[in-house]
């Protein structure tokens, strides 16, 4: 643990899982927005990551009312003592066998018992799990029945790793500020963390859910190529070749469960989202919408006051550049474009820092489609110096919740070319009823992994300037009416006035 700021007088603790302030965008531009928009609360945060090597500096001026940040790493850890623990409660050792089965088979919200964080500390540690006789024989016997054909390097390996974060994040739970709500923006670890914490201290629970946290994982697990079957393929089975995949999924969706049980309210960004999350188990009585919002004034007097007249031939998509923004497909595209508009540009405005392989394969494609001269990986920039000299905005992503970057892009004047995921249709063509809907489109929308859709969008908007001029007006106008900065911050305000 790191403990950056400190204080012991919080009103509203913040669990960022992988997010600020590390890492740019997003649902950190969310969180920075919503600590420094309500001066009047104490925040604090709670930060979780993977690894400390997966993560530099901090990123963010950190505002004065940000008066706790503490740092806590959940992979990675080594542990020293790995003497045999003989567990000598024998029913104590039954609750991880309960707690494996949970993950594993059951439909329901955790055990009562199992949301204690004293159990994980005192009754059940972790060199118990780790280095146990009980422990091994257990993990032996599961192996047997459900994958024997498997290598069980990788079935032992799994059960470990799915397991670890429960004890580490039980730990954590014993070790946060007293807080008078705990927020969280995610399900997943640091939906669980605050369910744990929640639970334990009887605090009020918020749950602000960007994504469906649940959805992008199992898009995570299902595609991942990081386990290798050595079993011939024509003995493969469907269900053994995907048990370990499933054994993640089934984790996420257990810990996604214990969140929508616990908090109140379960907020989403737009109403597609909130019908998921009462799919996935959420409460429709506590499922409620509040979109995100953008400085609307801020940006007309930076970016659209700014603009020339003459649409700018480039095309941005602001965003990192990792395969859940599907950048290849908005380089195909481009090479499909480039076809008609020889000047066009291309700029991504994002870091590339968090999965190098995959921006390397972007710069090979771009070299290999030969776009090196219009294509252009520019990295982190201010958006303020890059949105007036844009024509398009674009977003290619296979899954999202509802991008700030769209909204911005509406603020500055641009219309959007989108996939149709998260609430990107919503944004583009209204979705906040019927007189939001009547305003009509402010760009298109098109399917994932459609880069001739996208080309062809892009074409027609780049080169048809009353096209452009109609959706450049509906997307101020939206932006304006339903969108703002101070709508979002009031609603927030008035929802934590509320339970404090």
């Amino acid at each position: 643990m790191k403990i950056i700021r400190e204080s012991s007088d919080v009103d509203i603790l913040l669990i960022g899982e992988g997010t600020y302030p590390y890492v740019r965008g997003g649902v950190s531009s969310w969180i920075h927005q919503l600590v420094s928009g309500l001066p009047e609360f104490k925040f604090g945060i709670v930060f979780l990551g993977a690894r400390p090597s997966d993560y530099g500096d901090i990123l963010y001026k950190l505002p004065d009312n940000l008066v706790h940040l503490q740092v806590h790493y959940l992979f990675g850890n080594t542990f020293e003592d790995n003497k045999i623990k003989p567990v000598k409660d024998k029913k104590s050792f039954e609750r991880i066998q309960e707690l494996y089965e949970w993950i594993v088979d059951a439909q329901d919200d955790m055990p009562q018992e199992l949301k204690g964080v004293e159990f994980y500390n005192k009754d059940i540690t972790k060199e118990h799990f780790l280095y146990s006789k009980q422990s091994w024989d257990f993990i032996t016997q599961k192996y047997l029945e459900n994958c024997p054909d498997l290598p069980f390097i990788d079935y032992f390996w799994t059960v470990r790793n799915i397991h670890m974060p429960v004890w580490i994040i039980a730990d954590i739970a014993q070790h946060v500020p007293k807080c008078k709500i705990i927020h969280s923006p995610s399900t997943g670890y640091a939906g669980f963390l605050a369910s744990l914490y929640s639970f334990e201290k009887q605090v009020p629970y918020i749950l602000t859910e960007h994504g469906i946290y649940t959805r992008e994982r199992k898009i995570d697990m299902l595609t991942a190529d990081w386990i290798n079957i050595k079993k011939p393929t024509l003995l493969k089975q469907s269900d053994e070749f995907n048990y370990i995949k499933q054994m993640w999924v089934k984790f996420f969706e257990k810990i996604g469960l214990m969140s929508y049980k616990s908090a109140n309210p379960i907020i989403s960004l737009f109403s597609r989202a909130r019908k998921i999350q009462i799919d996935f188990g959420a409460d429709p009585n506590r499922c409620i919408v509040v979109p995100n919002g953008v400085d609307v004034d801020g940006l007309k007097k930076a970016c659209l006051d700014k603009r020339e007249k003459k649409i700018p031939k480039v095309i941005t998509l602001i965003g990192r550049v990792v395969p859940i923004k599907d950048i290849k497909t908005f380089i195909r595209a481009m090479r499909i474009v480039i076809n008609e508009i020889p000047d066009v540009e291309a700029w991504v405005v994002g870091p590339t820092e968090e999965d190098p392989i995959y921006a390397k394969e972007c710069e090979q494609m771009i070299e290999t489609l030969q776009l090196k001269d219009n294509f252009h990986l520019l990295g982190f920039q201010n958006i303020k110096d890059i949105l007036p000299k844009s024509g398009l905005m674009t977003l290619t992503s296979v899954s999202e919740g509802m991008p700030l970057t769209i909204l911005e892009g509406f603020a500055a004047g641009l219309p959007c070319i989108a996939t149709d995921v998260g609430s990107c249709y919503d944004l583009i063509y209204g979705g906040l009823g019927e007189e939001d809907e009547a305003l009509g489109a402010a760009g298109a929308v098109t399917r994932i992994a459609d880069p001739s859709s996208l080309a062809k969008n892009y074409i027609k908007f780049l080169t048809d300037e009353k096209l452009w001029s109609k959706a450049q007006e509906v997307a101020l106008k939206r932006v304006n009416t339903y969108y703002r900065q101070d709508q979002f911050l009031d609603t927030y305000r008035k929802m934590y006035q509320e339970v404090l």
